[in-house]
């Protein structure tokens, strides 16, 4: 069994960069090889076939209904986030994008968090590469904000379900790590993302959806997710085996295998309310940061990257080195501070 899932994880990392069919079709690819997992590890029953049926559900009904609001408000938003670009200094206008929606994504969800990032980033006529950027960077900001409260994102939920704790606890253990990493990377999205050219102003590109892209765009979230949560289920024996029982230092970065599989499965793995909060710290962390290195990691990864049309390629080209940077500053803070 575990022969089999060490094959399997492989192929997740490896094949989503190497085989250009498995990039052009990952939800696909990736749902084959959740059930290969659950398969492996004989984890597939009725329980988990509806849970798997049922997790998707919200998150595809939020990018569905967000996608159809954004169609018919577009051109009031469009004139709006370029009223705002035009009268705030490009840099200025970036590093706020980054920092702001990283701070409310713990209130209006990493998803709607995510949506309103592919608009501000569709309105912008920027070069190729500043737009992968300011998606990448943007994404790694949203993934640590919306930990902040349970409604922001799945692992938030669970942790919070997990340790029996309040509302505003996970805000009070790593709002001090969570906060200043969201403001680093609005300032490393200022530094980065070039201001369009004076050929290649800032203007409103035509991107209006049909309404058969919206849903088709539904259902591949719905079946990303699925897959997901295939996965993570199907990955439970490898967790417990090799995870569980670890040092926090040791899963800190053992916690990078966030970037392919549910960081929520992961953490409802790995925390326990018998944990003491340095360790409950540097497991969140881990897998908070490692989380934005690939388009699995996270939500709002997925969803931007299926809207702009990022490869899997053009991702991890830059969010694996940024993400390493983030993780080694992080393991720092962690080791010396606690």
């Amino acid at each position: 069994m575990i022969l089999g899932l060490t094959i399997i994880l492989i192929l997740v990392l490896f094949m989503p960069f190497t085989v250009g069919f498995v990039e052009r079709n990952l939800e696909v690819f990736l749902f084959v090889m959740g059930i290969a997992a659950v398969l492996v590890s004989n984890k597939l029953d009725a329980a988990l076939f509806f849970k798997a049926l049922e997790d998707p559900i919200h998150i595809t009904l939020a990018v569905i209904i967000a996608g159809l609001i954004f169609r018919w408000l577009q051109v009031p938003l469009e004139r709006a986030i370029l009223g705002m670009s035009k009268a705030i200094p490009f840099r200025l206008f970036i590093a706020l994008v980054v920092i702001v929606l990283g701070i409310v994504s713990s209130v209006i969800t990493a998803i709607i968090a995510a949506i309103v990032l592919v608009t501000i980033v569709s309105v912008l006529r920027l070069d190729r590469k500043s737009e992968v950027l300011l998606v990448i960077i943007a994404c790694f900001s949203i993934g640590l904000g919306a930990v902040l409260t349970p409604i922001g994102e799945p692992l938030s939920t669970i942790a919070t379900s997990k340790l029996n704790a309040d509302f505003f606890y996970l805000l009070r253990l790593i709002g001090p790590e969570v906060f200043p990493g969201v403001i680093a990377f609005g300032i490393l999205a200022a530094i980065m993302v070039k201001p369009a050219n004076s050929s290649n102003t800032l203007q409103a590109k035509n991107t209006t959806e049909s309404y058969g892209e919206i849903f088709i765009r539904g259902f591949k979230i719905y079946l990303f997710v699925m897959a997901l949560t295939f996965l993570g289920a199907g990955f439970e024996p490898f967790i417990e085996r090799y995870l569980l029982g670890l040092t926090p230092e040791v899963l800190y970065w053992i916690n990078m295998l966030s970037a392919i599989l549910d960081n929520a499965t992961l953490a409802a793995a790995e925390i326990s309310p018998t944990m003491d909060e340095p360790t409950i710290r540097a497991i969140l962390m881990g897998l908070l940061v490692s989380g934005g290195m690939l388009i699995p990691g996270n939500i709002p990864n997925i969803i931007a990257a299926g809207k702009l049309n990022i490869t899997s390629g053009e991702y991890a080209r830059f969010a694996v080195p940024i993400g390493l940077v983030a993780m080694i500053i992080y393991f720092i803070i962690i080791v010396v501070f606690y």
